[in-house]
């Protein structure tokens, strides 16, 4: 691959590499970052740099995170004008994410994340920043549309799943932007979409005990095609007839799938669990 600015780049197709040079996009995509002047900005995938600059321009300090070595000596002269901006060579999914913010930033930072994530990691990547970085204010991604329309899924929709349900409970999800394929180089088949997620200040629904919520939705999307009661009882060692009371209790269809059902309803159903658990 030849780039205008980075000229020779072996690009590499197992690591999903799309790049975006158009300054003015870019501008935009770091204003809808949501970064402030007061903000600490984790990236992850900065590829050549181009949009670590204007991230670095509006944030106080700015650390990326490039698994790709052959990348790091371009991002180094990208970035040698940038002194708030630091190189991190290393795997997002195998890195101690808050380790490296707090070792970056310090204690009670103003951390934002941004990312520009390829489809075969997205899922992954966002679950780990979800649950490894709860003090981020906002997650600013680069996804493929799809896993975007995935986000803002609802019941009964093709997509609807863990993800969107988690990121839903902790966070408000939009779409800031659609970006085409012809956007990147090289040009990928599908388009993407820059989705933000806002870190809630609070739940929508009040939930006792979250890690159960959690264990709660992987377990009823586990088999899609069994009813909720089925998934019940092998992921919760619940009997039949347990696990049948408990979605009685929280108001909840018994031939009910998990596609089915709302956030809300899960998080009824969760505290439903917890109270089972105590009696027993």
């Amino acid at each position: 691959m030849k780039s205008k600015t980075h000229g020779e780049f072996h690009q590499k197709h197992s690591l999903g590499q799309n790049f975006i040079e158009d300054e003015a996009l870019l501008e935009r995509l770091a204003e809808l970052s949501l970064v402030t002047q007061e903000d600490c900005v984790l990236e992850i995938g900065p590829g050549f740099g181009t949009l670590t600059k204007p991230l670095a321009r509006r944030a106080k300090q700015v650390v990326s995170l490039e698994i790709d070595k052959t990348l790091i000596p371009i991002l180094r002269v990208a970035l040698e004008h940038c002194p708030n901006a630091r190189i991190v060579c290393g795997d997002a999914m195998k890195i101690d994410l808050a380790a490296l913010v707090h070792e970056s930033f310090g204690e009670g930072a103003s951390l934002r994340v941004a990312a520009n994530l390829p489809y075969y990691i997205t899922t992954d990547v966002l679950v780990k920043l979800l649950t490894e970085l709860p003090q981020a204010k906002s997650i600013a991604v680069m996804i493929q549309k799809e896993v975007g329309d995935k986000l803002l899924s609802a019941p009964g929709d093709e997509g609807y799943g863990p993800l969107a349900l988690m990121s839903q409970y902790t966070c408000r999800v939009r779409r800031a932007l659609d970006v085409p394929a012809a956007c990147f180089h090289p040009v990928p088949k599908v388009d993407s979409s820059f989705m933000v997620l806002e870190r809630r200040s609070a739940p929508p629904f009040p939930v006792e005990d979250e890690a159960l919520l959690l264990k709660l939705i992987k377990a009823a999307f586990a088999m899609r095609r069994k009813t909720l009661v089925n998934n019940l009882v092998s992921g919760f060692r619940l009997s039949r007839e347990e696990a049948s009371a408990c979605l009685e209790a929280a108001r909840i269809d018994g031939k009910a799938r998990a596609q089915e059902i709302d956030l809300e309803a899960f998080c009824r159903l969760a505290g439903q669990l917890s109270h089972t658990a105590r009696q027993s």
